[in-house]
């Protein structure tokens, strides 16, 4: 089914007949579509594995899984990359082949091995409730980050923040329905478990860690690394793809030895070496400036893919092992939910962190360049009309305001100006290179955050304690066990 859907919204969006806002609209809402069949692959996927696997392999099926995974968005980005520059509509199509090859597939190849409870009933309140207080969220997260009436930000608009409270007391009710209802969505016994509430709050810090630095690396690579280096912004999409893939590589290399390694040691010491690694590629990567050395910084971004390689699968395998078979259906669901929860909200707290950054810095940066493009009279006065948001997409789609802001300028402020400077002021480079430092500097302030969301979540993968595998007991227990018996 998750095929099946997944595939019919890639067909809707390749087909989306409206332009305009309302194009706009019926792209998310076609997201959404595929969305849903998203999460009933991610949320089955390490169930079926867990199951199909014996429990001293499962961590190398999962670290092969998650290069499936890899391997995929490396391709995707490489041929939707391509196809981009004859028509964004074949980005879409892209994946409805496969979504028919997965459809016949898994339909007709796949087994079900799972130990199924008959006539349990839909958690209808857990889901709405659930459902309702995280689109809230995130919906107001992501109008929190546009600007309201003068502040660069809209964390002030009463909506966002109706919004933020309603989600809020919605998230808070859900625990206590979930703690009364006969067959819960979210089987809340589990986190008594310590392997398993550790290794979950592992996973959701290094996905509030990781959140938007992939994302953000394509922005520094689209907006300004590669227009500085010759690139047109019509070819960025394709280049950043190829350029980010040491990323994919470090994982895809590190993701099945990780999870060899912890079928045979455990997953304690690997999750954690991972996010320490992840961790320290981070404050890398802080120290680059903004026009970089790239194989420098292909290194770093591969020592990031390393270190998340290490931690996903043994963390995942270390978290399904945990359970018992009848609720790992139920414990796939929610890890999936809380690791995509904690990347959109760690994209939004790096976004903010960001724009909050250069809403304070960005007048001042492009005041100096205009200065040394001979348009001293440009003071930050002028520059604060651009509002960080609409200055860091405008530099991501290649795109200088500059015009539009001298024609509103009184002419008594541009007549002093030469022929040479407006040229200037309004080409192609001057935007991006002014923008560059202002944008780096924010950068790095947001990288020093998700560097200690990745220690702390070091933390966390070492309090889940020793290896353990549910209906096996630990050695210790078959040694006190044995002594027992022999006694």
């Amino acid at each position: 089914m998750g095929f099946a859907i997944y595939t019919v919204g890639s067909l809707l969006l390749a087909l989306t007949p409206s332009t305009g806002h309302l194009g706009a609209l019926e792209l998310i809402l076609f997201r959404m579509v595929q969305g849903v069949g998203a999460a009933f692959l991610f949320s089955n996927s390490a169930a079926i594995l867990t199951d199909a696997f014996p429990s001293n392999e499962r961590g190398r099926a999962l670290g092969l899984n998650q290069v499936a995974v890899l391997a995929g968005s490396i391709l995707g980005l490489v041929i939707g990359g391509v196809l981009a520059t004859y028509d964004w509509r074949y980005v879409f199509l892209v994946s409805v082949p496969f979504g028919i090859v997965g459809t016949i597939w898994s339909h007709y190849r796949l087994k079900e091995l799972a130990t199924i409870q008959k006539n349990q009933k839909i958690d209808i309140w857990g889901n709405i409730t659930f459902g309702a207080g995280l689109i809230m969220l995130l919906i107001s997260i992501t109008y929190g980050l546009v600007p309201y009436g003068s502040s660069p930000m809209s964390w002030s608009n009463p909506y966002v923040i109706v919004g933020l409270v309603s989600a809020l007391g919605l998230l808070a009710v859900f625990p206590v329905i979930e703690s009364r209802v006969e067959d819960p969505m979210f089987r809340l016994e589990l986190f008594k478990r310590r392997i398993f509430a550790a290794g979950n709050a592992a996973d959701v810090l290094a996905a509030l860690a990781r959140g938007g630095v992939t994302l953000m690396l394509v922005i520094l690579l689209q907006a300004v690394w590669l227009p500085l280096h010759g690139i047109s912004y019509k070819d960025t999409p394709f280049w950043a793809g190829i350029y980010i893939i040491p990323f994919s590589l470090g994982f895809v290399v590190m993701g099945p030895l990780s999870g060899y390694l912890s079928d045979r040691y455990g997953a304690r010491g690997f999750s954690t070496l991972g996010m320490v690694v992840t961790g320290t590629s981070f404050l890398a990567l802080s120290t680059l400036p903004y026009n970089f050395f790239y194989p420098e910084f292909a290194v770093i971004v591969f020592s990031m893919g390393i270190g998340m390689g290490m931690f996903s699968s043994p963390n995942i395998a270390s978290i399904m092992n945990s359970v018992p078979p009848q609720n790992r259906g139920a414990a796939a669901g929610m890890r999936s939910t809380l690791m995509n929860t904690g990347t959109s909200i760690g994209t939004s707290i790096l976004f903010t962190t960001v724009i909050l950054t250069l809403s304070g810095s960005l007048p001042g940066y492009f005041a100096s360049a205009a200065a040394a493009a001979g348009a001293p009279q440009l003071g930050t006065a002028v520059f604060e009309k651009i509002a960080p948001t609409s200055a860091l997409f405008a530099a991501f789609l290649g795109y200088n305001p500059m015009q539009t802001i001298l024609a509103s300028l009184p002419p008594s402020l541009i007549s002093g100006l030469s022929a040479s400077t407006i040229a200037t002021l309004t080409g192609t480079s001057w935007f991006p290179n002014a923008f560059a430092p202002a944008f780096m500097a924010s950068l790095r302030v947001a990288i020093y955050l998700n560097a200690a969301l990745a220690f702390v979540a070091a933390c966390a993968s070492v309090v889940r304690g020793k290896r353990y595998i549910y209906g096996l007991e630990p050695e210790a227990e078959q040694e006190k066990l044995a002594d027992k018996k022999a006694t």
